[in-house]
């Protein structure tokens, strides 16, 4: 997709590890995990909401409300 050879990804990695140093790395990889957890399960939660017809119930009470 990108491209993203095995160079290339050395490079990066050598650059991550250069900016956050080797102590933190555990720490950076944990938050982003828990980072991307929290958004897949965002995502899943809104298109829920969406199938059961949750966020169109509300916009519509608050076009009533406005009246």
């Amino acid at each position: 997709m990108f491209g993203l050879g095995t160079q290339e990804l050395l490079i990066i990695l050598v650059l991550v590890v250069i900016v956050f140093g080797a102590g933190k790395l555990p720490q950076v990889g944990g938050a982003l995990g828990k980072s991307l957890r929290n958004f897949k399960q965002g995502v899943k939660d809104s298109e829920d909401d969406i199938e059961e017809g949750e966020i169109e119930e509300i916009s519509t009470e608050k076009k009533d409300t406005d009246k």
